[in-house]
């Protein structure tokens, strides 16, 4: 696998591109609950304070953030627990098999941003911005 190394000083460049397009897929979830945007929820749109509404407010504002890349690690983190959380309550007791109550997507979003965490935000992102000022600065 030797022939393929050079592909790892673009690996910080594909995290980027990961981080981006899932921030602005997920935050279209937000925008459908908070919004109604690009369409209402079948059941209109949530409580701001419901369970579903809060939710609404982290896909977007947590979404925002991790498309910025600003505080991309807790707020990963804080993502990819909602996600959990969102399979269990609602998607599992709908059936054992992801691909039948509909949670292929919680599940995809909840290891993206799990991997978040561990990578960081990759290129192209405010973290790394601040994080140079710092270093110069020192």
């Amino acid at each position: 696998m030797r022939q393929m190394e050079f592909l790892d000083r673009y690996s910080h460049f594909a995290v980027a591109v990961l981080r981006i397009v899932t921030a602005l897929i997920f935050m279209e979830h937000g925008t459908q609950k908070l919004f109604g945007f690009p369409a209402p929820p079948e059941g209109g749109l949530p409580a701001l304070f419901s369970v579903s509404g809060i939710g609404g407010i982290m896909e977007f504002v947590g979404g925002l953030l991790i498309l910025l890349g600003l505080f991309t690690r807790p707020v990963a983190f804080l993502l990819a627990g909602e996600m959990a959380v969102a399979y269990w309550m609602v998607h599992a007791p709908q059936s054992f098999f992801p691909a039948l109550n509909g949670g292929d997507a919680a599940i995809l979003y909840c290891f993206v941003f799990l991997l978040l965490v561990f990578t960081g935000p990759g290129a192209w992102s405010i973290d790394n911005a601040l994080g140079a000022k710092r270093t110069a600065q020192q």
